[in-house]
């Protein structure tokens, strides 16, 4: 379970001063279902995220990870999550195989486990035919998928994702949607992040929508569209954010 109770991060600008990223988020994204978090780009999806994930201590507020506060237990947090971040680079010179076998290297699994698991996702991810290339050479899709199986290689019980279709095409964002559906049928936590409202409608049990830092209104997608009158996800997060009437 992941749990937030006026979770904040502040940060100073020299021009604008005193800027809430993230301000007094308080959410709950339970075991077995998809919480996604719906906002435009510049909302604190990402500073939220990089919270939960331990990258960025907040300036006030807790958050529970797997049962585990993000200040307080860090490297326990770390040991159970698997965090896609969209701005996360790969080592070109190493294949997927390499770069996989490393990632799980370093959550301490042994190599007969690391092996079984790189089968598994190849597998799941449709990798196998470039499983053993240098991702120097891969195309956008290439390189989400192997830095997926890369987060996911410790089989950690909550999946962070940052928007992970962004710039990819048709067939590669429905495998990778089709693969965050099986996190949850395994009954692990998932937070999903994305500005798309598509997916948010078609994959999301709960719905949670961010803007300027603040959670405004969260619910199933049956809850929101009773709640605002609209049976549109686009209609009814301009609403929220926007005061349309």
């Amino acid at each position: 379970m992941i749990e937030t109770r006026a979770l904040t991060k502040t940060f100073r600008d020299k021009k604008r001063g005193e800027v809430h990223a993230v301000d007094g988020v308080s959410l709950t994204a339970q075991p077995g279902r998809i919480y996604g978090l719906l906002g435009a780009n510049g909302a604190g999806k990402t500073t939220l995220l990089r919270m939960l994930a331990t990258l960025l201590r907040p300036t006030a507020g807790t958050a529970l990870v797997a049962g585990h506060e993000v200040t307080v237990a860090p490297g326990l947090v770390r040991a159970n999550i698997g965090f896609l971040a969209a701005s996360t680079a790969l080592y070109g010179r190493l294949t997927a195989r390499e770069m996989i076998t490393y990632f799980g290297r370093l959550n301490g699994l042994e190599d007969g486990v690391i092996k079984n698991r790189i089968q598994l996702l190849a597998d799941r991810l449709d990798m196998h035919d470039f499983l053993d290339r240098r991702c120097e050479k891969f195309s956008t899709g290439m390189k989400q998928k192997t830095s997926i199986a890369r987060t996911l290689v410790h089989d950690p019980a909550v999946m962070i994702f940052d928007e992970p279709t962004l710039g990819l095409d048709v067939m590669t964002t429905r495998a990778i949607v089709r693969f965050v559906r099986e996190c949850r049928a395994q009954g692990k936590t998932v937070i999903y992040s994305t500005h798309v409202m598509s997916e948010v409608e078609k994959l999301c049990d709960t719905i949670g929508i961010i803007h300027d830092g603040r959670l405004l209104d969260e619910g199933t997608l049956d809850e929101l569209r009773a709640r605002h009158g609209r049976q549109d996800m686009e209609d009814i997060f301009v609403h929220v954010v926007g005061g349309e009437t």
